[in-house]
């Protein structure tokens, strides 16, 4: 097929399929009007010439030299979905994407753009990507041989963070370059400012793409149309781009420029769309600078996020005198009511073509605006308020003035139902958007009210959504023409009537995330048009099968999304088949039971099937057939049993989704099982799929999700599994929890942003480098012993966030290699034999929130380096053999730690008074070690001991991740195992959360417990056992009504038990024995419920549960004397009684053998005679020396 190229190419909508067809070229509505009605004519006689060209109908065949350089290009290309599966043929100008002029034979043009299209009916969700096309790996030199190219089109494809190839300099007959959404990354190769015919190019969103923009780009004189938003460039922009006078369309937006704005664009007089600015931006304008005055042409022009557009007011009055002007943007700049009292609306002169106007995300809070907005602009047919702080609309003049005004958004403000009451009267309104306000009334008088003008007549979809509406469903039938209607997100409740009336030409309804009870009333089915319902996350608790007898009325054949997940609807799965057009339905999260349907396969147009976590139970039948077009099934957390087969699948060419996991489901397939079908997600954990590793898998080649954990797979892994890694990015792999064994290899791929789970395997040997480009990687409880290869590879490892090597088996020395983690943010490697001091390069992960090294054979000092990971919020080294002192800069540098514990080491010193720097700290483990000294008054400063704890706020714990790939955030779990109530517990997550807790037990710290503690109300766990503590019990300690644990025992404190103690209900572990204590335990529910071992060895106590009864508040018996037994104490009870022992021991075994045996008698007497007779003449030769001296 031949074609010629046009003089002119007409860019295409980001995101949209190629319009390129067969054999001909459709253009977008839209891209006729950016050029422009007057050039009608041109274009008509440039498509004439364009036709005796491109369609002849003789055919030629392609130059061997060309076709060559295809062949090389496609070797050297990664072609997964067969986009150049016609390359084999001899003649490739009938090659798929190929275009050859029919009077050289040369290939004019190169379309190969990738598809990503998205389907659902739903205005809200955009979950599930329906079909994908795309070719990845390198673009071949070869293609240089291409001299007579005019069209190269390789947008949405996948060369991931390859650079621009420059070879693309010397294709100097290129009239259209499109090289967006490719992932290409490094800098724009200075070569393209060689293409002089040049009229399109586009690079947008290739995110990795970074670096300054070229100045040579403003040689290209040519160029019509530029766009390179959504990239990584920053510096200023260049003035060159002025130089580019033919330019029609510049999109510079989403970048991180800085600087002000070239006044040299002034000279673009061509532009028609001038898009600048996004929320990484940092450019200014020039407040005296009015360049922007001579594009008369401009019909659309943004200066989103622009920083000082709100002290420049003169440019939005040289706005207003663009002749042409039809859009405006002034997202996120920072306006405010007192921009508007800046200047009068009488200068402003916008055209009467003036149509749209986006303000969203600035500071107005008065209804001002909307006056000024219809004083000077009321040709209005879109504005867009929403993210402001708008509040107390009272006039009507608004609704009166704006006769044009069809799509107002006022999303996100602080509006009340009342303030619906200035729209009324806007008769052409057909969508407002009112979402995440503060409508508090109750739902039937917003709508009464807000109904009684002609808006009732005009408008076709309104959002409530987000607010926190009152009452019921009622009457909904006011507004004839409402075909949209979102009412989620609020506080209604109780049931919806059956008289409750719908729009007759309603086509979707949201009334999900709510509190309605009882069931679905008749009239929903009653309403022909409904091709949506949304009624997920209420309380509905009706019979399965009673509500889908009442949608059976007229709307079951126009019905095609149902959402009931998230409720409590109970009975059995009825027949679905009455549902003609149904094409999405969720179930999941009720009560259903029974088994499924043989039915099923009657919904002859379902592609979305959730039926997930409900109690569905029974063997799958053999004879069970899915529908054909299912694109998503879900039927995980139920209870169903039995055997699923390659029959059960059959024909299902569209699966995308596979989600079976927690079922007692066994999966027997054959090895060329799903080929059929390429799956983007597949969960199957705790199905069994073993006991080998399964064969199927290896022909997908498109999944993004995969957990096939707790499987029952054992064996080695296949290669050809690891090198799926490199097909994508944002892969998420977990094939934890089965009996897998042997080597990773390691090899020559890259992984990026992939998150990957190995944990509770038996992997053993090296972790391969290649590993390194996850973002989240799990290689816990295996049997590794060296990772020194992958943390010491060359190179920076940019997008690992999260790295478990916990219950390995590595040994030897930390590798001091940790400088290449910029980004780590979870670190745990508890649970080894790791040996020598903890690396000083750890402090270089500055990003780092959890550091987790329990349990190895670590020496020496914390190393002060740690010091810079300010972010740490979780510290624990404990069971190690660390020594030296507790360093100051953990309470002044790492502020936000929560959980902090180096119990079972041997550290030594005091506590030292910075550590009541940690206002966050949750756990303060400090045990067994051999601290001193006192413990400090100022604890008090524990701010979060001293609040009660609680799930409400709970919001876990998270970090962000920002690239050009992925832009949110992720949680992790975190754990600690701490002493409670006698033995190792572990605390996760929530679990751990709720835990205040403080222990310094079997320590050498003395002095008094402080009365501090007393304002450590949220404190759950208190153990200061095993120490030298003196004084007595704070009096007050029964202001700690959250505490659960108490152990002071083997102390040596003195006094009575408070009587406060007595009113801690929670109390559930109290032990206060071998101390001082005296007088009667005081009475209270929990303290007469506890052993009287808890209370033993004191010198005085009497009372339940002791059975020293009291007697005016003392012990019956005398005062007992005794020694405080306490392992850190010399001189003990059992020191005396061994010293006792061992003294009759020895004078019996001496002087009894002396009495019995005669000879040792007189030996024994000889040497007493003999020995006073020696000291008798040395005292007296003694004596005599001294008298002879004086």
């Amino acid at each position: 097929m031949t074609i010629s190229c046009l003089d002119h190419f007409f860019p295409e909508p980001v995101g949209t399929k190629s319009n390129l067809v067969d054999n001909q070229i459709l253009f977008p509505k839209s891209m006729m009007e950016f050029w422009g009605s007057p050039r009608q004519d041109l274009i008509v006689e440039r498509l004439s010439e364009f036709e005796k060209v491109a369609y002849a109908q003789h055919h030629i065949r392609c130059l061997p030299k060309e076709r060559e350089a295809l062949l090389q290009f496609k070797a050297a290309i990664v072609d997964d979905y067969g986009m150049l599966s016609s390359w084999t043929t001899p003649d490739c100008c009938q090659w798929e994407g190929i275009r050859c002029n029919n009077l050289t034979a040369h290939i004019i043009s190169l379309h190969l753009p990738g598809q990503y299209h998205y389907e659902s009916l739903s205005l809200y969700y955009y979950d599930e990507s329906i079909s994908r096309r795309y070719i990845s790996g390198e673009i071949h030199k070869s293609l240089m041989e291409l001299r007579h190219l005019q069209y190269f089109n390789l947008s949405f494809n996948y060369f991931r963070e390859s650079n621009i190839p420059e070879f693309l300099g010397s294709l100097t007959n290129l009239r259209y370059l499109d090289l967006s959404s490719c992932g290409f990354s490094g800098q724009i190769p200075t070569q393209i400012s060689s293409l002089s015919h040049l009229k399109y190019l586009n690079l947008a969103h290739n995110y990795y793409l970074n670096g300054s923009i070229p100045r040579e780009i403003g040689n290209l004189s040519r160029l019509e149309y530029l766009d390179l938003s959504g990239n990584s460039f920053e510096g200023s922009l260049p003035s060159q781009i002025g130089n580019l006078s033919r330019l029609q369309y510049l999109d510079l937006r989403y970048n991180s420029f800085e600087g002000y704005i070239p006044s040299q664009l002034g000279n673009l007089s061509n532009l028609h769309k001038l898009y600048l600015g996004g929320y990484d931006s940092a450019l200014k304008i020039f407040t005296t600078d009015q360049w922007l005055s001579n594009l008369n042409s401009l019909t659309h022009l943004s200066f989103d996020y622009t920083s000082n557009f709100n002290s420049s007011p003169s440019w939005l009055r040289i706005i207003s005198m663009l002749p042409k002007l039809r859009e405006l943007s002034l997202i996120g700049c920072g306006l405010s009511d007192h921009f508007l009292l800046s200047f009068n609306p009488s200068n402003f002169n916008f055209s009467t073509s003036f149509s749209v106007l986006r303000l969203s995300l600035n500071s107005f809070t008065q209804p001002m605006i909307f006056q000024w907005v219809s004083n000077t602009t009321s040709n209005l047919v879109e504005l867009d308020l929403s993210w402001n702080l708008l509040k107390g609309l009272t006039s009507n003049h608004f609704g009166l003035a704006m006769n044009s005004l069809e799509h107002l958004d006022l999303s996100y403000n602080v509006l009340k139902g009342e303030d619906l009451k200035s729209f009324i009267n806007i008769c052409t309104l057909h969508s407002l958007y009112m979402n995440g306000n503060n409508m508090t009334e109750d739902l039937s008088s917003i709508l009464h009210n807000f109904s009684r003008g002609c808006v009732r007549y005009s408008l076709q979809e309104l959002s409530l959504a987000y607010n926190q509406i009152r009452g019921s469903i009622l009457d909904l039938s006011a507004f004839s023409n409402l075909k949209v209607l979102d009412i989620s997100n609020n506080q209604l409740s109780g049931k919806i009537p059956e008289s409750t009336r719908l729009p007759s030409h309603l086509e979707q309804l949201s009334i999900s995330s709510n509190s309605l009870e009882g069931g679905v009333p008749k009239s929903f089915g009653s309403t022909c048009t409904l091709e949506l319902l949304d009624l997920s996350y209420n309380k509905l608790s009706e019979d399965l099968t009673v509500i889908f007898n009442h949608l059976s009325g007229c709307s079951r054949y126009s019905l095609r999304e149902l959402y009931l997940g998230q409720n409590k609807v109970n009975g059995t799965l009825p027949d679905f088949s009455i549902f003609a057009k149904l094409e999405t339905l969720d179930l999941s999260i009720n009560q259903i039971s029974g088994n499924l349907p043989k039915t099923l396969e009657l919904l002859r147009s379902l592609k979305q099937l959730y039926l997930d976590s409900n109690k569905l139970n029974g063997t799958i039948s053999e004879d069970l057939r899915f529908p054909r077009k299912l694109e998503i099934l879900s039927l995980r957390s139920n209870s169903l049993k039995g055997v699923l087969t390659d029959a059960h699948f059959f024909n299902m060419t569209k699966l995308r989704t596979l989600m079976l996991s927690d079922n007692s489901l066994t999966l027997e397939v054959s090895q060329n099982w799903a080929s059929a079908f390429q799956l983007d997600n597949i969960e199957l954990r705790s199905c069994k799929l073993g006991p080998l590793f399964p064969k199927w898998l290896e022909k997908q080649n498109e999944f993004r999700y995969l957990d096939i954990s707790n499987s029952g797979i054992s064996g080695t892994v296949p290669k050809w599994f690891w090198t799926k890694f490199g097909l994508s990015i944002l892969m998420s792999i977990n094939i934890s929890c089965n009996n897998l064994q042997g080597t990773i290899p390691n090899l020559p791929i890259e992984i990026h942003y992939s998150s990957l789970s190995l944990a509770s395997n038996k992997f053993e040997g090296h972790v391969p480098p290649f590993l390194r480009g996850s973002t989240f990687l799990d290689l816990s409880n295996n049997k590794f012993t060296n990772s020194f290869s992958f943390l010491c590879s060359s190179g920076v490892a940019e997008s690992l966030y999260q790295l478990d090597l916990s219950n390995n088996k590595f040994f030897g020395q930390i590798p001091d290699c940790w400088i290449h983690f910029k980004s780590l943010t979870y670190l745990n490697m508890s649970h080894n034999k790791f040996s020598g001091e903890i690396p000083s390069s750890m402090g270089s992960l500055l990003q780092l929130q959890v550091l987790l090294l329990r349990r190895n054979n670590l020496i020496g000092e914390i190393p002060s380096s740690l010091r810079r990971c300010t972010n740490l919020v979780m510290v624990d080294i404990s069971e190690n053999r660390l020594s030296g002192y507790i360093p100051n800069w953990i309470g002044k540098e790492l502020s936000k730690l929560q959980f902090l514990s180096l119990g079972r080491n041997y550290l030594y010193g005091s506590l030292p008074l910075k550590i009541c720097y940690l206002k966050s700290i949750q756990l303060l483990d400090l045990s067994l070690n051999n601290l001193s000294g006192q413990i400090p008054k100022c604890i008090k400063h524990f701010s979060s001991m001293t609040r009660m704890t609680s799930l409400t706020n709970y919001e876990g714990h998270h970090y962000s991740v920002h690239t050009g790939a992925i832009d949110r955030y992720f949680s992790y779990k975190l754990n600690a195992i701490l002493m409670w109530k006698g033995s190792k517990e572990m605390f996760t997550d929530t679990g751990l959360s709720l835990l205040n807790s403080i222990d310094l037990s079997n320590n050498q710290i003395s002095g008094e417990i402080p009365k501090e503690i007393e304002g450590l109300f949220g404190l759950v766990s208190l153990n200061l056992s095993r120490n030298q503590l003196k004084g007595k019990i704070p009096s007050n300690v029964g202001k700690l009504t959250s505490l659960e644990f108490l152990d002071l025992s083997q102390n040596q404190l003195v006094g009575s038990i408070p009587s406060s103690l007595a009113q801690i209900d929670r109390l559930t572990m109290l032990d206060l024995s071998h101390n001082y204590l005296s007088g009667k335990i005081p009475t209270g529910t929990q303290l007469q419920s506890f052993d009287a071992s808890k209370y033993e060895d004191n010198v005085d106590l009497c009372g339940p549960p002791l059975k020293e009864l009291c007697i005016d508040g003392m012990a019956r018996q005398g005062p007992i004397i005794k020694f405080q037994e306490d392992d850190n104490l010399i001189f003990n009870r059992e020191y005396y009684i061994s010293m006792t022992i061992g003294f009759v021991i020895s004078f019996w075994g001496v002087f009894g053998s002396i009495i019995i045996i005669r000879s040792w008698r007189h030996a024994y007497f000889e040497f007493l005679t003999y020995l006073s007779d020696s000291l008798y003449v040395m005292t007296m030769v003694k004596v005599l020396k001294r008298l002879h001296t004086t």
